[in-house]
């Protein structure tokens, strides 16, 4: 298994938590509005050759929130500090969901940050036909069990999930969820001038993974997206919801590492 370790770092002026495992060409992951799940089966997967930067978001778990950070542009705009500071040049990103928006905010601010952009069920644009799902007005069980389309055969789900959730995963749950509804809201998980600044994002090669049981994200985000970049590539996960790197992990890191090697 990968060396994974954890460190608070002060970064742009906040304390910022960082996640780091594996050796290689760095691969910044964004993680999406439930926090860091921990490290999974992908993770392990590419960590041979990929050397995974993870930073918890402001807000989340070991991450204080910062009070100025009001919007998903705002969090990109730190994070972009964050990559200057820690002097990676230009990186690859895989996000995921709502850290899908942080990356394509970061993108269209500054089409130079990311060589390869994978974006995993994306918020962030208005869908073309349905709606983001209204995660905060579902219960915690019900938010957790709607990201994926079979719990019962998803293995890395129930163990994350499955079983008696301590009152300190509760608290961390519903401080990202607060977290997310502070900056994400009205309107609710997208941005309507995002689209038109991601139009000179083209240098970026751009992938868009999506499963097609999601529930969270309709295809109509996946198809905004490609309105917006044209030359993004979309990677259909079959039988798959919100979390395709755990319900497909074959599928997925698969898919995943050709994209990163094109």
């Amino acid at each position: 298994m990968a060396n994974v370790t954890e460190k608070s770092e002060k970064l742009a002026g906040s304390e910022l938590a960082i996640i780091r495992g594996g050796s290689g060409k760095p691969l910044l992951m964004l993680h999406d509005e439930l926090g860091f799940p921990g490290w999974m089966e992908w993770n392990e997967a590419l960590a041979g050759d990929r050397q995974f930067i993870i930073p918890r978001q402001p807000g989340f778990d070991k991450s204080p929130r910062i009070d100025w950070i009001r919007s998903y542009r705002d969090l990109g705009g730190y994070y972009a500090q964050v990559l200057r500071e820690l002097k990676l040049g230009q990186v690859d990103v895989v996000a995921f969901s709502a850290g899908a928006y942080i990356a394509a905010e970061m993108a269209a601010s500054n089409p130079d940050v990311f060589g390869h952009m994978a974006l995993v069920g994306p918020m962030g644009l208005r869908p073309t036909e349905g709606v983001i799902a209204d995660f905060i007005a579902m219960s915690m069980r019900t938010h957790l069990r709607s990201t994926v389309a079979d719990p019962f055969n998803t293995p890395e789900f129930l163990k994350i999930y499955g079983g008696e959730m301590t009152p300190e995963q509760f608290e961390n749950f519903e401080d990202a969820r607060a977290e997310t509804a502070r900056i994400g809201w009205e309107p609710f998980m997208f941005n309507p001038s995002l689209p038109h600044l991601l139009q000179g994002t083209a240098s970026i090669k751009t992938a868009l993974v999506w499963g097609t049981k999601d529930n969270f994200t309709p295809r109509g985000c996946v198809e905004a997206y490609q309105k917006a970049i044209p030359s993004a590539k979309l990677i259909e996960i079959k039988n798959a919801g919100h979390r395709p790197e755990i319900e497909k992990s074959g599928e997925f890191v698969a898919a995943l590492k050709q994209f990163l090697a094109s």
